[in-house]
């Protein structure tokens, strides 16, 4: 699910030079912008949230692993082999019946690129880091995700020194599914918490 229809500023002076560069490879047919779109989507798509996934799902099924998660995200995340960049401290917040976390970066977009690849374009958008800090149900509503009024939201802020990553509520009746199966269930907006598995 894509977020929200939002207005987008115009592009950053980054932006601007990663278009043009991109216009330059293109016009040398040095590669093709689908080619672009598609490591793009990759990496926003594929890559970096499957291995946030085989994360969540590890914790599913270990109650030992879970609880160095929750404990030391980071730490927990390279034993998986899960680290870099973007991804030197990471703090895992637990979804549970009463509780719902999601993750926004007011400031700009930081982001655990490690296990969510790269960040969804609504996530960087001025109205989504607006508006999730001042009405987080109706976002999460406009994402799809009705909350009962008893569950309390917690909104997460992201940073330069910690960035963070939802650990969703396992899905009733997945008792028989094995590590991968589950994985193949975790999706990057839920351990954004914008989704439920």
């Amino acid at each position: 699910m894509s977020g929200p229809a939002h207005h987008h500023a115009p592009p950053s002076p980054i932006e601007q030079r990663v278009a043009a560069l991109e216009e330059l490879l293109a016009d040398k047919d040095l590669v093709n912008a689908e080619f672009i779109d598609g490591v793009v989507s990759l990496y926003e798509n594929d890559i970096g949230p499957l291995n946030g996934a085989k994360v969540v799902a590890r914790a599913w099924v270990d109650p030992d692993y879970r609880e160095r998660l929750l404990a030391d995200g980071t730490t927990a995340m390279d034993e998986l082999g899960f680290a870099g960049p973007e991804g030197r401290h990471i703090e895992v917040v637990e979804n549970t019946p009463g509780v719902h976390n999601v993750i926004v970066c007011t400031l700009c977009s930081c982001y655990p690129w490690p296990v969510l690849g790269l960040p969804p374009v609504w996530y960087k958008s001025p109205p989504y880091r607006a508006r999730m800090v001042r009405e987080p149900r109706t976002v999460l509503r406009e994402f799809g995700v009705e909350l009962d009024e008893d569950v309390e939201v917690r909104v997460w802020d992201s940073s330069a020194e910690v960035r963070y990553l939802v650990l969703p509520r396992r899905p009733a009746g997945t008792e028989d599914l094995g590590e991968e199966e589950l994985a193949a269930l975790v999706t990057r907006d839920a351990m954004i918490g914008v989704a439920i598995p």
